[in-house]
């Protein structure tokens, strides 16, 4: 059976069974005594086991069950649940979330090793903690063998004389007896596994019951192969016992008897005595590497979104509207009924476009929580490792996001939360030296605002220190000395996004280098998104993420440059206003003017974009007026069109990264408008 097509579902459910396993440790290394949570743990080890088995996954279903060897010790009272349990569940959580992202890149997973983890978790079982010691191999005479086959249901004296072949080619055939565990509830995928792992080092010829009645289950707990390879009788059965829920191994080797006539010989054994023809070891390595090969490349999962059926059936009400007004509209261009009005109709259509892309953006919609989830881990382990006390509070997880925001968003929150931990919030010493409760607090929320979602990252850490800025930037010639003394404070700490910039004294394996705050700024930007930062010294910071609610479809006010059309995303626009050219003033050889007590710089957006041909001059200026945070900018344009819903379209690979413009959008009469990205002209 191919096990192919369920990858998919294996590996969106594997996902959000360790998701939540992950937060099921969490809670338990706070409520240690409440054995509850490990039960919940237990139950997700056991369903990931048996999935794993189902699939093929040796890995996953070895480390799964050393993971429920050691909770069942704890559940019946032979260990107590400890920071060294807690912290080798843990390790085992990190390695099976690397397993299931490679079945997910590669459709198998990987060349992980941990032999070593669960070698761990067996020492914690045995209440021994020392480095392992390395088992020695059993000696050959340990391997279960007898001279009297009696015992053995296979009849191979129909195969005898393939048997001698396989000698002649250096080969030995063994009967062999693996027994199930009593309590092995998958009894046909643990013998699927025992095949697969006896196919990598030669051939099975035979089987007992046969292979039908194996995948079936109908037998007990144990079955008989006979079997040809080059590998001794105790590798065979190290191999063998590595399978989970495998009780025993009976390996004995097979003496062949008389060669019987060609004319009897059955004619239904065919046998490929090729693979049999190699060093276990080449065998091994061509298991391996036949894993990797180009034939998983199908294997590869693709992105996907669970919608709501409601939603769904929204989408598909929509559509039907949809093929009803195209019949409506067929019936009018061939000159149908004068009581059909034209545009009625147009207006029906225009209502029913704007209810569908609302449908399309809610089946794009995700919650955030998705993203949010990896980071109390996250917190966990980095306070850990700084020596801090810090909890993490999360609110409006529920918030929903486009799939595509939602993928862009997760790099810069993880630099956000790790700049809040090692630079925002002190060691508990200082926070007491400062009045403070030891114990810091970092949050995160989000919310919707309007048509744009805000995320913000919060900390109650020591704030940043605008002098401290200063200094740096003018040790590090980020700026100079004039340009300082002309910035306020708000301006200073926005220092922080430059690249290369850093307040930290060293260069530590959280940061130092420079690399965190300007690969915020720029990712967040790419997905048209701001971000900025308030802080007050001695009480803490909060950066402010303000993102789009989705990337495909989007309102925006289109204009007129010379002879171009432009379209600028409402998102940006503050206001409209008209003023006198002699209004505008130079400073510092910038275009600017005294607007609401305030210094509002003046772009022309057609000498930024170099848009062929001759302004308008009418004797005022149309200024739209953009934001960026705290940042205002007024564009010069000659025209306003009006306010239209546009789609975004890529400029393409050859264009990708050009500076001022997003992208582009189709017009109604076919022609194309260039879509500016206000951020980028500040």
């Amino acid at each position: 059976m191919d096990m192919n097509q369920y990858l998919e579902i294996f590996i969106d459910e594997s996902k959000e069974h360790l998701q939540q396993m992950n937060e099921i440790l969490l809670t338990l290394e706070d409520e240690q005594d409440n054995l509850s949570h490990l039960g919940e743990i237990f139950r997700i080890a056991h369903t990931l086991k048996g999935m794993s088995g189902t699939m093929g996954f040796n890995n996953l279903m070895n480390l799964t069950h050393k993971m429920e060897t050691l909770m069942d010790l704890v559940r019946g009272g032979s260990l107590k649940v400890s920071p060294v349990i807690i912290d080798a569940l843990f390790e085992c959580l990190d390695t099976l979330e690397q397993y299931v992202e490679n079945l997910e890149k590669t459709g198998s997973e990987g060349n992980i090793d941990s032999q070593e983890l669960s070698d761990k978790l067996v020492r914690i079982a045995n209440g021994d903690e020392a480095p392992p010691q390395k088992a020695p191999v059993p000696a050959a005479a340990e391997v279960k063998s007898t001279s009297d086959d009696s015992d053995f249901k296979i009849n191979y004296a129909d195969v005898s004389d393939l048997i001698s072949k396989a000698q002649e080619m250096g080969a030995m055939a063994h009967l062999i007896r693996v027994t199930l565990e009593k309590t092995c509830l998958l009894k046909a995928a643990r013998s699927f596994i025992v095949f697969n792992t006896l196919e990598n080092f030669g051939e099975v010829i035979m089987s007992h019951p046969s292979p039908e009645d194996i995948e079936d289950e109908r037998f007990d707990f144990d079955f008989e192969v006979l079997y040809l390879t080059k590998m001794s009788e105790d590798v065979i059965k190290n191999e063998l016992m590595k399978v989970s829920e495998v009780e025993s191994v009976l390996v004995k080797p097979v003496v062949p008897i008389q060669s019987r006539p060609e004319d009897e010989r059955p004619r239904d054994v065919e046998v490929d005595l090729s693979k049999i023809d190699e060093e276990p070891e080449k065998a091994a390595d061509k298991a391996a590497s036949a894993e990797k090969g180009s034939d998983k490349k199908d294997n590869k999962t693709n992105k996907t979104v669970r919608v709501e059926i409601g939603r769904l059936d929204n989408l598909m009400n929509l559509v039907s509207e949809l093929i009803i007004i195209k019949n409506r509209l067929e019936e009018l261009g061939a000159g149908g009924s004068k009581e059909n009005n034209v545009d009625d109709a147009i207006e029906y259509l225009e209502r029913i476009t704007t209810d569908l892309h609302t449908a399309v953006t809610k089946v794009r919609m995700v919650p955030v929580e998705r993203t949010f989830n990896r980071f109390p881990r996250l917190v966990r382990d980095l306070s850990k490792d700084l020596g801090k006390n810090i909890k993490l509070l999360m609110s409006g997880e529920d918030t929903e996001v486009d799939r595509t925001v939602i993928d862009e968003i997760g790099d810069p929150l993880i630099h956000l939360i790790r700049n809040s931990l090692d630079h925002g919030v002190e060691s508990p010493e200082d926070r007491e030296k400062a009045g403070k409760n030891p114990q810091g607090t970092v949050a995160l929320r989000a919310y919707p605002d309007g048509n744009t979602v805000v995320i913000e990252v919060e900390d109650d850490g020591k704030g940043i220190d605008p002098e401290k800025i200063r200094s740096i930037a003018l040790k590090k010639g980020v700026v100079t000395q004039d340009e300082v003394n002309a910035m306020n404070d708000s301006e200073v700490v926005n220092l922080l996004f430059r690249a290369g910039f850093s307040t930290a004294e060293k260069v530590t394996g959280v940061s130092g280098r420079g690399v965190g705050l300007d690969v915020v700024k720029a990712k967040i930007e790419q997905i048209n998104g701001t971000v900025e930062v308030n802080s007050e010294v001695g009480k803490g910071s909060k950066f402010i993420i303000r993102l789009p609610l989705t990337l495909a479809i989007i309102y925006a006010l289109m204009i007129n440059l010379r002879d171009e059309k432009f379209a600028i995303p409402l998102n940006n626009i503050k206001e409209i206003i008209s003023i006198e050219p002699s209004r505008i003033n130079m400073v510092q050889e910038q275009e600017v003017i005294l607007y609401r007590n305030k210094t509002l710089p003046i772009i022309r957006l057609a000498n930024v974009l170099n848009v062929p041909g001759e302004s308008v001059e009418n004797g005022t200026m149309i200024v739209v007026i953009v934001k960026k945070g705290d940042l205002e900018a007024g564009i010069v344009v000659d025209s306003l069109i009006g306010q239209q819903e546009i789609v975004i379209k890529s400029l393409g690979k050859y264009l990708t990264g050009t500076r001022v413009i997003a992208g582009a959008t189709i017009l109604g009469n076919g022609s194309v408008a260039l879509i500016v990205d206000p951020n980028q002209l500040f």
